[in-house]
């Protein structure tokens, strides 16, 4: 048996939407549900225990202006997990957080490596800004640098259109994705608006972040293709203070981003309801602080999410997609232990009891 003390977990243990058991044990790091045999030290935890929760729209190692030293990013990974976000998928940032992988006390990382932009289109300091010729390339290296997942900024403002617009031409879009494909990484995509949605989905792209460009007309592409959406509904609730900040500059563009955050929660609705993969992401690390991963539950549920769906979308069923466990025999013990029935009041997640990450509670 391993020196790590042994973790016994009582309750209600929710390893799956239905499938609720009574106790786990947590043995060297990782989940059983078979008493150990001469345990001498043995914590026990008690409460409603869920999966680590998972944000799938973050940024460890990025703010507003671009990459942070170590001793930042490290406080938003330690931010994330008081949260009880255990598993990230950071959908792009130039900050080189390898580093985090050796340490058993933040939470594990999958990388899209860095967002690829048109050139003079994105947020400055924090994409690769390219012109078409060059996608695939940069494609397929950040494919190769990441966790199985590529970045791609989709639309930006334009400023001599004055108003949202693709950043790529559909042949180029072609080639990418099937590039990234090839060496066998998934691609997302930064998408407001409507007019880049088409190309991207009919090109194979496996996700698209935001999503608030979604109309009736897309929604069944998305649902054929499988297309999932993670629509970061606490980001696009400073829309209006963006469209505010460039309505002399851009009405055109502030109009447009009005009536995509009016329109929000329908959309979010309207994609669940044709049955497209909705997963939880909060886009902490730009403008937005880490650990809002409660407040994106709340706000799926407010888009008419059931919350039982809403949590999957946080829990079980986001972590399938990231093809990474959740409580199984064997897995790695990371979990969070709530006083009441999250399946029931979501609200809950926004107050972890105890915080367990590789068997040991860190909270």
């Amino acid at each position: 048996m391993s020196d790590q003390p042994v973790l016994h977990v009582k309750g209600r243990v929710l390893v799956g939407p239905q499938d609720v058991r009574d106790e786990l044990w947590v043995v060297g790091g990782r989940v059983s549900y078979d008493r150990p045999t001469g345990a001498r030290d043995v914590r026990t935890v008690q409460g409603w225990a869920l999966p680590g929760l998972v944000d799938a729209h973050c940024h460890v190692g990025l703010d507003a202006h671009g990459p942070v030293d170590a001793e930042t990013a490290e406080k938003q990974a330690l931010t994330d997990r008081e949260a009880g976000t255990l598993l990230m998928r950071d959908a792009g940032s130039p900050s080189d957080t390898r580093w985090i992988d050796d340490r058993a006390d933040l939470p594990k990382i999958i990388r899209a490596g860095r967002h690829i932009a048109r050139t003079r289109r994105y947020i400055r300091n924090y994409a690769w800004e390219i012109e078409p010729d060059d996608l695939v390339a940069y494609v397929a290296q950040e494919a190769r640098r990441g966790d199985g997942w590529v970045k791609l900024v989709g639309d930006w403002i334009d400023r001599e259109v004055g108003d949202l617009s693709p950043c790529w031409p559909r042949e180029a879009v072609e080639a990418a994705i099937a590039e990234a494909h090839r060496l066998g990484a998934r691609v997302t995509a930064h998408c407001f608006a409507e007019n880049s949605l088409r190309d991207l989905v009919e090109s194979g792209i496996d996700c698209v972040e935001h999503a608030t460009g979604l109309t009736e007309d897309l929604i069944p592409l998305f649902a054929e293709r499988g297309v999932a959406i993670v629509p970061t509904l606490v980001n696009i609730a400073t829309f209006p203070q963006l469209a505010a900040g460039g309505e002399s500059k851009f009405p055109n563009w502030s109009a447009h981003m009005r009536r995509l955050h009016e329109r929000r929660y329908d959309t979010v609705r309207s994609a669940y309801d044709a049955g497209i993969p909705v997963f939880v992401g909060t886009d902490a690390g730009g403008s937005l602080p880490h650990g809002l991963v409660a407040a994106e539950v709340a706000e799926l549920v407010t888009a008419g999410i059931p919350p039982i769906e809403a949590l999957a979308a946080t829990s079980w069923s986001a972590r399938a997609w990231l093809g990474r466990p959740g409580l199984e025999e064997g897995a790695p013990a990371d979990l969070v232990v709530y006083d009441a029935d999250p399946r029931v009041e979501v609200g809950v997640l926004a107050a972890p009891r105890r915080v367990v990450l590789n068997g040991t509670v860190v909270e």
